[in-house]
């Protein structure tokens, strides 16, 4: 008789707040396997759907956040890691590269709630998301030159547009375990918390997003996100274009009214049909 593994990604909504948990914990959440993969399209395209969700809070069950590829794999030339060098170039393209390409397309805010260690390409998915905040007992480490292959999840893209071009390249060359306070210090994360109050203050940053225009917050993350490669005159001229359309929304008009009414403006957040 066989019995059902549980799901690798959870999905909980908390009000207009989605909580993501990487549910792996016997493998400290490894990025690895098609239905993690498919999990994560899946739920982003679902989650962008879905104007009733304002944020997202990322987290991993049990001790780790994530502790990146597979290394048991690895070593077995298993799975992804099987085959011959251009073999194994295909597995990453149609495997773990969906994870950050999936990221790119997604439009909710995101918060990694990063409670434990963030290994490899468990630190590139925390990169992956807007905004870090770590346990106290976290840890970080851009660690694939100790198992001796580069960052074949975008990792060399990600990691210097958090912290910048010369630490993005520190932690890369030199594969060193960082602590959560290091890591703030870098600008890596945003806060560092106590770890009981790791999701708390996580699910309290997602609940203040949250609570502005759920379209409008969208269209505010596409803007940022297309800044990292756009000229001033085409930042200029996506934001004149998304700007126009605001003024249109309700969201808009019921803004301004409870601004000149002194009120909380209450906004339509509509769930897929």
């Amino acid at each position: 008789m066989k019995t059902a593994l549980p799901p690798p990604l959870l999905l909980e909504q908390i009000g207009a707040v989605a909580v993501l948990t990487l549910n792996r914990p016997e493998t400290r959440n490894a990025l690895s396997g098609e239905d993690l993969f498919s999990a994560f399209e899946q739920c982003f395209e679902r989650l962008n759907g879905d104007l009733s969700v304002g944020a997202i809070v990322l987290t991993g069950a049990g001790s780790a956040f994530c502790s990146g590829g597979n290394v048991a794999e690895m070593r077995d030339r298993a799975g992804m890691f099987a085959g011959s060098p251009a073999e194994i170039a295909a597995a990453y393209r149609r495997g773990i590269q969906r994870i950050p390409r999936a990221f790119h397309k997604l439009d909710v805010p995101i918060i990694a709630a990063v409670n434990g260690p963030a290994i490899g390409a468990g630190n590139d998915l925390a990169c992956m998301c807007d905004i870090r905040i770590a346990a106290d007992t976290a840890s970080f480490a851009e660690s694939f030159v100790k198992v001796g292959i580069v960052p074949g999840d975008g990792g060399c893209w990600l990691l210097p547009r958090v912290v910048g071009a010369a630490k993005a390249a520190e932690l890369a060359f030199t594969g060193a375990l960082i602590s959560a306070a290091e890591a703030q210090a870098i600008g890596l994360v945003s806060r560092v918390v106590p770890a009981n109050e790791l999701l708390d203050q996580a699910m309290a940053l997602a609940r203040q997003i949250a609570a502005n225009p759920p379209q409008v917050l969208r269209w505010t993350k596409q803007l940022l996100r297309e800044a990292r490669h756009s000229t001033l005159d085409q930042a200029l001229e996506a934001a004149a274009q998304l700007q126009g359309q605001a003024h249109h929304t309700d969201e808009h008009a019921e803004a301004v009214e409870a601004f000149f009414e002194k009120r909380t403006p209450v906004f339509q957040r509509s769930r897929p049909s």
